[in-house]
């Protein structure tokens, strides 16, 4: 290990207040990262030259312990509240201090890197993480400056990010030991308690969600996003469960991203260099190019070995349901470099509609489009969790309420602006239930889902009829190629037609429940989306 390039030389953590007294290596290739990794025990390798590391207490993201400081730049602009806890200047200063006492004496991994492919809209990022594997996350995750632009690079945001120190609530202000605390003036993130990698990922897309859309007019978004061999591009949201990693993932169009971009007036743009995807039950089959790129540089998370073996079993669930991998995009064969591509032509609403309402395609106008947005809803199906006997509605906001640092209507009114000016569709997808709900309907067959998303893509619904549904007013095209009329009705897919009118209305009730927090903020051109009872 004393071979291995410090790559340290002119570089310094003192503006950060971090006087290291031990090793400070700056920019390790993923090889260097994966050896130290291993001579660390932080991680092992998998058969196929994946590192496996171990999150520890904490397998997912802790909302409650994510944190935004509340100073003269946020107070009046911050959507404070669940989702946005505040948190002191003083205490975060403090905390600050506490920390870079902590890193006087540890070997610390240093990334220069960056987010948002479009070089007019790119945040210069300094991570600095005390293990190795987590450095390698973040050169799989984030984006990756060329070795000319590393000679004078100038970072506009920082990750100080320690799993190994503690907070103590009682001085320090925090929940618990473990925090994430955003701090949009002083441009820094301070993680620790917690070795989830997420929240460096997560803390990253909260910041430009604050920062695009309120600073520069840029629409930021959780979804997907491919583009044709004809430059047309799509966008996919959708919640967990909805089929957006599936239906995006297209061998005949090239991946621009799975999960961040953001909407300016030229383009659509990958904020990352990589991808963070779930690999609970993944074959080879179901998701082929998640399972090829994890080969040597891929990180999977609380993983398990197959007895006797160094082979994956993505069966286990013993650590956690929230397994997951992360590779750099280059892993994934279609991926288009720079990720970014022209305006969308069509842009997909993802719902796995568990009570048979909502019809397998629809077409939104854009009251209908800004309401769908804000409302972000799919449904949880029975037995997915302890105590659901039966369907459950679920809504987030602009399909990725954890992260949004502004009110919805502000994603929301953007996306209508956008929608309206480049004269985009907007689709309403059910991937969920025909037929009558879950328990008496059967899910919606994945090749008419590909087939109707297809359709659209290719202008084949342009010229088609449409009849409004009778609670969401949205426009059901009358026939589909290579898909059944009788499936695009949902009504007609049900026996008991007055059984589908009153689930029908019920759950335009529950939409109407849930935009009550919106309601007060929201135009009238928003409202005008609003189900019809």
């Amino acid at each position: 290990m004393q071979d291995l390039e410090l790559k340290s030389a002119n570089k310094s953590l003192s503006e950060l207040g971090i006087n290291n007294t031990a090793e400070v290596m700056w920019n390790l290739t993923p090889a260097e990262l994966v050896e130290h990794a291993l001579f660390n025990n932080e991680a092992v390798l998998t058969d196929t030259g994946a590192l496996m590391a171990d999150t520890g207490a904490f397998t997912g993201r802790s909302p409650k312990d994510r944190f935004v400081v509340k100073d003269a730049k946020t107070a009046d602009s911050v959507w404070w509240g669940d989702i946005n806890i505040p948190f002191e200047e003083e205490k975060f200063d403090a905390l600050h201090q506490k920390m870079v006492k902590f890193l006087t004496d540890k070997k610390l991994y240093v990334r220069e890197a960056y987010a948002g492919a479009d070089p007019n809209y790119r945040l210069n990022l300094k991570v600095v993480n005390t293990l190795a594997w987590q450095n390698l996350f973040c050169y799989n995750m984030f984006l990756r400056p060329t070795s000319e632009e590393l000679k004078n690079f100038e970072s506009d945001f920082t990750i100080i990010c320690a799993p190994e120190f503690e907070a103590d609530p009682e001085v320090d202000g925090t929940r618990q030991k473990n925090f994430a605390i955003i701090n949009l003036s002083k441009r820094m993130i301070l993680i620790g308690g917690t070795a989830y990698a997420g929240e460096m990922k997560k803390g990253i897309f909260s910041v430009l969600n604050f920062i695009l859309p309120h600073e520069k007019g840029v629409l930021s978004m959780h979804c997907s996003a491919n583009v044709g061999q004809d430059g047309d591009t799509a966008i996919f949201f959708g919640l967990s469960g909805t089929g957006k990693t599936t239906l995006s993932a297209d061998p005949n169009r090239g991946l621009i991203g799975d999960d961040e971009h953001g909407w300016n007036e030229t383009s659509i743009f990958n904020f990352e260099g990589g991808c963070y995807a779930k690999v609970i039950d993944l074959t080879r089959e179901k998701e082929p190019e998640i399972w090829d790129a994890i080969k040597f540089g891929a990180i999977v998370e609380n993983t398990r070995f197959y007895e006797g073996s160094r082979t994956v079993d993505y069966t286990n669930n013993t650590v956690t349901e929230n397994t997951r991998t992360a590779y750099p995009i280059h892993h994934i064969k279609n991926a288009i470099e720079p990720s970014l591509a022209g305006i969308p032509k069509n842009i997909f609403f993802l719902t796995a509609d568990a009570f048979g309402v909502i019809p397998p395609i629809s077409k939104l106008n854009k009251s209908q489009a800004m309401y769908h947005f804000i409302s972000g809803y799919t449904a949880k199906v029975a037995g997915t969790e302890v105590g659901v006997t039966e369907p459950k509605t679920t809504f987030s906001a602009c399909f990725g309420a954890a992260f949004l640092p502004l009110h919805p209507t502000k994603y929301a009114e953007l996306f209508g602006e956008k929608m309206e000016k480049h004269q985009v569709n907007v689709w309403l997808i059910n991937t969920g239930w025909t037929g009558g709900p879950y328990g008496i309907g059967s899910r919606m067959k994945l090749k008419y889902t590909r087939a109707m998303i297809t359709a659209a893509l290719e202008g084949r619904l342009d010229n088609v009829g449409f009849r409004k549904h009778s609670v969401f007013g949205v426009g059901i095209p009358e026939s589909c190629p290579n898909v059944p009329d009788e499936v695009l009705s949902p009504r007609a897919t049900w026996d008991d037609k007055e059984a589908y009118d009153k689930k029908a209305r019920e759950l335009g009730a529950a939409f109407i429940a849930n935009f009550e927090k919106y309601k007060d903020f929201a135009t009238e051109d928003i409202l005008a989306g609003s189900p019809n009872l």
